[in-house]
């Protein structure tokens, strides 16, 4: 009998460790797996249906990475399989972008058996110099924990470590994980206690006194705003917020990253604030304020309009997911979401000095109906299209920037990629995002999935469409044909050939990729008249399934948030020094 014989007898609820690691994804809330399959994880895919996940099947990894990121930002946290070296190394883009827009994604990796690799075998996906470890090192700068399923003995404690700094710092992970680990006994035992997912608690006494400080400069404010950005949703403290936001009456603007982190038909809703890109009266009230609460700020130069933010420190509080800047003063360790629900919980209303936000106007529709079709009519006139719980995703380009000055209905979540900007990312988020609200709700009551993407983004990752045919996902899909990379052009290159993309026949991608009368619809706008036709359509608003829409653009129209960005992108560019 060998020692690992001995070892299994010793186990309490002996279990495979592929039945352990699944069992965990789906106790921590994912109930799909996107990625590919590989000789290196198909054994261990063969355990998927037994611990109540479904596979979903991409096209190539990449795609797989995106839709990953899209499934995590609607379900919480996601996973992806994908097979050492070359799955796993077309993935990384994809889970690079996650990384830096804080997305906890498990990147599971099947890899060659820990003997192949004691070997140092020359074996098919490898670089051929023996080195097993080369891609989790290029991973472990975009994974906040990575764990090499080496030893039965620590592997447990390894998979639950792994899973718990995935979901606290809402960053990816990578697992390794060899193709003798697969079947080993492990101890079962550890599944019946969930892994403790809650935040590391504050040191009470630094959080009381940051909490004091707050409150000293709160209640003296004339002129209090809150500034919601994109880690405020990731680190799940929209509660915490809207609590204060009812408490108070503070108005409360969002940046492009933390559009709908805020229910923007909420009488304290002002409006997006981006510097010189902001609406006139967003911007005067937010640079005009004597204390700016910005939580969860991501202060790139896309979510700044080209760092054209004219907010003073010293009338600044910074709330973040590991820290707090209060004026000048930085206090490491001290966490946000304790923070807010302390200065909740203790601030004096009566102290609290809440002016009206700016009123939104809506611009007047009486359209011209043969005239044709401009970004900033359209992004004006989409939002009575919207629907209360719908997903909207928003591409990099001319579609990120558009949706910026469409007010949405309550209970929208809107996903986009401003910081990381990968196009093609929303192609393959759209597909994620519709399969974790089906995940949700089931396919009857999912949330609609309606996605804004660009002809030339759209040529990156088409292939995804056949996914959510696949699967039966509700989704429309809106191509912006406008032939090519606008937000290029008008960083450089206004008429190069490298800006420009071949033009499609968007209409027949359904039926290319699968689709019939029943499952999917295709449908063109070109004018003004064509596209409110469309919108007022009950089929298409009602029906189920993909509707791929292609909707005509001119070539050189762009919002202006946009050509205010790429000119100032353009001269950080040229600058020599």
């Amino acid at each position: 009998m060998t020692s690992e014989d001995i070892r299994t007898l010793n186990l309490r609820k002996p279990v495979d460790v592929a039945e352990y690691l699944f069992t965990r994804l789906h106790q921590i809330g994912i109930r799909s797996v996107h990625g590919l399959p590989g000789d290196f994880n198909l054994v261990a895919l063969d355990y998927l249906p037994k611990t109540g996940l479904k596979w979903v099947g991409n096209c190539n990894e990449l795609n797989a990475a995106y839709a990953a990121d899209g499934y995590a930002r609607v379900k919480g946290i996601s996973a992806i399989v994908t097979t050492f070296g070359v799955g796993e190394l077309s993935a990384v883009n994809g889970i690079a972008g996650a990384y830096s827009e804080h997305v906890p994604i498990v990147h599971i990796v099947g890899c060659p058996s820990t003997v192949s690799q004691r070997s140092g075998l020359l074996l098919h996906h490898t670089l051929g110099n023996g080195n097993f470890n080369t891609f989790a090192d290029m991973s472990a700068s975009i994974s906040c924990a990575v764990a090499k399923l080496n030893d039965p003995v620590e592997i447990a404690n390894q998979i639950d470590h792994a899973l718990r700094e995935c979901w606290v710092n809402s960053r990816p992970v990578y697992i390794m994980f060899p193709t003798d680990m697969v079947q080993k006994k492990i101890e079962g035992e550890r599944l019946e206690t969930p892994i403790d997912l809650t935040e590391p608690a504050n040191d009470p006494d630094r959080e009381d006194y940051v909490v004091d400080v707050i409150l000293r400069y709160l209640h003296a404010a004339e002129r209090p705003v809150i500034l919601v950005d994109a880690c405020a949703i990731r680190h799940r403290v929209l509660n915490e917020v809207h609590d204060l936001i009812e408490k108070t009456q503070l108005p409360v603007f969002v940046t492009p990253m933390g559009k709908s982190g805020i229910n923007e038909t909420h009488p304290s809703y002002g409006g997006v604030y981006a510097g010189t890109a902001s609406a006139p009266g967003v911007k005067e009230m937010v640079e005009g304020s004597d204390l700016v609460i910005s939580v969860g700020s991501l202060k790139s130069d896309f979510n700044t309009a080209g760092f054209s933010y004219r907010l003073s420190q010293l009338m600044s509080i910074d709330l973040h997911s590991d820290h707090c800047i209060v004026r000048y003063s930085e206090y490491p360790g001290v966490r946000m979401k304790g923070v807010l629900r302390k200065i909740v919980d203790r601030l004096d209303v009566t102290k609290v000095k809440a002016l009206p936000p700016p009123k939104w106007e809506s611009p007047p529709v009486t359209p011209d109906v043969d005239a044709i079709i401009k970004q900033e009519f359209f992004w004006s006139r989409i939002d009575r299209f919207l629907r209360e719980g719908d997903i909207v995703i928003s591409e990099t380009g001319t579609a990120n920037f558009g949706v910026w000055e469409t007010r949405f209905p309550a209970e929208v979540t809107a996903l986009n990629q401003t910081f990381w900007g990968s196009i093609g990312w929303a192609v393959g988020a759209c597909q994620g995002a519709a399969l974790a609200t089906q995940d949700i709700a089931g396919v009857d009551k999912a949330r609609r999935t309606i996605l804004f993407e660009g002809d030339g983004s759209l040529q990156l990752t088409v292939q995804e469409i056949s996914t959510m045919i696949r699967h039966q996902l509700d989704v429309i899909i809106f191509v912006i044909c406008n032939d090519g990379y606008t937000i290029e052009r008008y960083i450089h290159g206004m008429n190069a050939s490298y800006n420009d993309v071949v033009e499609w026949r968007y209409k027949d991608l359904p039926a290319v990729f699968g689709g019939t009368e029943e499952t999917a619809r295709s449908y063109a706008v070109r004018t003004r008249g064509e596209l409110e036709k469309l919108l007022a359509d009950r089929d298409f608003n009602d029906r189920k399934g993909l509707r791929l829409v292609e909707l005509y653009m001119p070539r050189e129209d762009a919002p202006k948030s946009l050509m205010l960005t790429a000119e100032a992108s353009a001269r950080r560019n040229a600058m020599t020094e």
